[in-house]
């Protein structure tokens, strides 16, 4: 065991964040903390690195274990050259006091990380500046490592490539997010803070959600229960002289403990309740672009943009951080005038903008004010409505309604936001990097209301799991000025992204030219302006699969099906809940196993989708 809460509890003022909560965690573990936001999740992994101490109960790391920790905020950093900021520790003498050894080790986590240790720390942008802060945490070689929001400000290129940094860690890493598709493919398991508690639920978020799901609906069913026997009780108690004979003081007593037992029950947080505006049906064309294009500096962000966008559609936009995924937005709503082409808003729109920076927030007025300007009351659907009431929907506290903006949390700057902008009717809703900051069950919450949405959605996202579950069309920006348009959800364009580059590999594959090859005759080398006229020609049947690849393929399926019953038997046993109670080694050597088993399968599926393409090409027409 590497860490363990015993019966800890931390209170901040009057409000109790852990209630004499209990946790351990194991080497080999990936357990991702999740929970409303202000529940006291990052509060948690700070009892961890000893930046608080619990008011009671004891916080036990492992004699000698290392420590490291990816803070949330990036302005707390000192501006300097990538290569100091990820040799910090090891200066401060946590790890080597051999200098020529921590530079070694600094040169080894910049190559991991893809790194410049050359390049100036503040020029660099948000998913980079948290490559670094990461390489940080891991330059000391931790036992543990602690990750408060990893995805936040990184591309899905970049949240892809982390999975898999993640997954290969040997340590203990106990890690907070609300990035679905990220817990999915990173947690062994997933810890709940509710209401002062810490709950745990093996396997991943999909399987956390369907327990969770559950396990409330049960407890209403306890607390409705609880409650009808209380009010029961309080009828008997209040019956007056011509019962008192009958009272039975075990049954007062009884009472008492079923009163103290209600005050003492802590309900849970309320959802939010959002809703948007509908306004009138917009024209049937929404945007119209014709090989627009935009320039900064002398360089390129958008070029040749071809593509219209009707009434209804569900557009999103992804690529790469600083592709111009925000500065396509720009351009279609006219905020940008294209350097070369056309771009055309339709008639009739009425836009609901949520813009990442949420530059819409007056921070210097208060959380009313930001929803009903001077006045205390906002016009929903053509009724008026009182803001302090508006604003509880969206679970705002009636002691915050007074207090700046600036005083908010990152989610609750998130919430006033959309609080804000919902507040007005629209026929288009325009969202950039909406999830940022926001707890699950509000982001759950919003994709519902999003997904609901009558009128036409433009979405940037690096959120895979919502995505998919609201966009029906992508628009892909390379970060070489080029946008590619595709008909469906994220995980469909990854799909096909990963058939197309096995394809392109297929040729790869193929056996050498032999050295002395006739220069005339069926096996003569073309040359390059032949090559081009084949390339230009229609496709024509080529050479069979080899007795070897076609064995190979008629075989994958089998092979896949006996790796992937493997790998669901071993994630039962792992899931099961004395697993990691047993004998270390076999603790790692079964995680070792399930991790080489997705590998399997994902090379044998990427194998199997290459030999098909190379048998469609094979195939005449």
């Amino acid at each position: 065991m590497l860490l363990r809460l015993d019966k800890v509890s931390l209170a901040f003022g009057a409000r109790p964040l852990l209630q004499d909560a209990d946790l351990q965690v194991q080497a080999g573990e990936r357990v991702c903390l999740v929970g409303r936001n202000g529940e006291g999740k990052s509060s948690l992994l700070r009892l961890v690195t000893r930046a608080v101490a619990p008011d009671a109960g004891e916080v036990w790391v492992r004699p000698g274990a290392r420590v490291a920790c990816l803070q949330q905020d990036l302005a707390d950093v000192v501006a300097t050259r990538v290569a100091d900021i990820v040799a910090a520790p090891l200066l401060d003498g946590t790890l080597h006091d051999e200098a020529w050894r921590a530079e070694q080790q600094v040169r080894q986590v910049l190559e991991l990380l893809q790194l410049d240790g050359a390049a100036d720390f503040s020029a660099l942008s948000g998913g980079w500046r948290r490559r670094a802060l990461l390489a940080r945490a891991l330059v000391i070689d931790p036992q543990v490592l602690l990750l408060d929001e990893p995805t936040n400000h990184l591309d899905i290129e970049a949240i892809e490539w982390l999975e898999q940094v993640m997954a290969s860690f040997s340590g203990a890493l106990l890690f907070v997010s609300h990035d679905r598709a990220f817990i999915n493919r990173v947690a062994t398991r997933v810890v709940e803070l509710d209401r002062g508690q810490l709950r745990s639920w093996p396997g991943n978020y999909d399987a956390y959600a369907r327990k969770k799901a559950e396990q409330l609906a049960i407890e209403a069913q306890h607390n409705a229960l609880f409650d009808k026997r209380l009010a029961q009780e309080e009828v008997w108690i209040r019956k007056g002289v011509e019962a008192r004979r009958t009272r039975n003081e075990g049954r007062v007593r009884a009472l008492h403990a079923l009163r103290e037992a209600r005050r003492q029950r802590r309900e849970r947080v309320g959802r939010a309740s959002l809703a948007v505006q509908e306004g009138q049906e917009s024209g049937r064309k929404v945007f119209e672009a014709e090989n627009a294009g935009v320039s900064f500096g002398g360089r390129r962000i958008l070029g040749g943009l071809t593509t219209t966008i009707l009434r209804g559609d569900r557009v999103g936009i992804v690529g790469p951080n600083g592709a111009g995924k925000s500065t396509l937005i720009r351009l279609l709503l006219g905020e940008l005038a294209p350097d070369t082409g056309r771009v055309e808003q339709g008639t009739k729109l009425q836009v609901a903008y949520y813009d990442q920076q949420r530059a819409q927030l007056q921070l210097e007025r208060s959380v009313m004010e930001n929803v009903a300007d001077r006045g205390d009351h906002v016009v929903i659907n053509g009724q008026a409505r009182h803001a302090s009431g508006y604003l509880r929907d969206f679970l705002f506290r009636p002691e915050q309604l007074r207090t700046p903006a600036s005083a908010l949390s990152g989610g609750e700057r998130n919430r006033l936001l959309l609080a804000r902008l919902f507040a007005s009717p629209a026929n288009l809703l325009v969202m950039d990097e909406p999830t940022n900051d926001l707890d699950l069950d509000t982001l759950e919450l919003l994709e519902e209301l999003v997904a609901d949405f009558p009128g036409t959605l433009l979405l940037v996202s690096h959120d895979r799991s919502f995505l998919d579950h609201v966009v029906t069309e992508l628009l892909v920006v390379s970060g070489d000025g080029s946008v590619e348009e595709f008909v469906g959800g994220y995980s469909d364009w990854a799909r096909d992204r990963e058939r197309r580059a096995a394809a392109r590999r297929a040729p790869a594959a193929s056996p050498p030219a032999r050295a002395a090859t006739p220069t005339v005759g069926p096996d003569a080398v073309p040359s390059a302006a032949t090559a081009a006229a084949a390339a230009a020609a229609p496709p024509r049947a080529r050479r069979k699969l080899s007795y070897k690849e076609q064995r190979e393929f008629d075989s994958l399926p089998g092979t896949i099906e006996a790796l992937e019953a493997e790998q669901q038997a071993l994630t039962v046993a792992v899931n099961a809940p004395g697993f990691y109670a047993g004998e270390r080694d076999a603790v790692r050597s079964g995680l070792a196993r399930l991790q080489a088993l997705n590998e399997q399968i994902e090379r044998a599926y990427a194998r199997w989708a290459e030999l098909e393409s190379a048998l469609a090409e094979i195939r005449p027409e």
